[in-house]
């Protein structure tokens, strides 16, 4: 007869793996360290992921934040509301951990990160789809290069200039993003 499965297994490992990449960081976090905090056997990962990378990208599609839709009203409101939603994100504890994931993903740990990446800037294009219906834009803009002006400040600032934006910086990229979203071609 087999062994019964413990039902919350699953979450108290990527519980553990969460906690463990924001008290130690990524390239400190081990399987022992995740097993010990979830009362679990090593061999309880080894089941479910190949690789500290897969561990790790799913404890952050089931840690991060959601990114919550929100109809302001105005492409400029959406905007702003996306980005705050972003900057949350990317000012807690966790970015330490990025940049080693990053450079540790395999095929599977991708495939994750890809896909949260997707759901997480999916309330943003239903922002910009709304603008287009509203008449604030005439056509659909490059969405994933409106994604990459508003997400890219973020990321430089925490990662290279290991700085927070501040709420007055997040207004004016806002600003500066809806400019360059709304802006009309000018005949010549």
């Amino acid at each position: 007869m087999g062994r019964t499965r413990d039902a919350d297994l699953e979450q108290r490992l990527l519980a553990a793996t969460w906690d463990e990449l924001i008290a130690s960081g990524y390239n400190a976090l081990s399987f022992t360290q995740v097993a010990a905090r979830a009362r679990a056997h090593r061999t309880d990962i080894y089941r479910r992921w190949d690789t500290k990378a897969q561990l790790v990208t799913a404890a952050m599609a089931a840690h991060l934040p959601p990114m919550t839709a929100v109809d302001t009203g105005s492409l400029h409101g959406d905007i702003r509301a996306h980005l705050e939603a972003l900057w949350q994100t990317w000012s807690s504890d966790w970015v330490e951990a990025m940049v080693g994931v990053l450079a540790d993903l395999d095929a599977e740990a991708e495939r994750t990160i890809l896909a949260l990446g997707l759901e997480r800037g999916r309330p943003l294009r239903e922002g910009i789809v709304r603008a287009v219906r509203r008449g604030e834009l005439t056509e659909m803009p490059d969405l994933a290069m409106i994604g990459d002006l508003l997400e890219g400040p973020l990321i430089h600032r925490r990662l290279i200039a290991r700085q927070v934006m501040t709420l007055d910086d997040l207004d004016a990229l806002a600003d500066l993003v809806h400019t360059l979203v709304t802006a009309r071609a000018v005949a010549s």
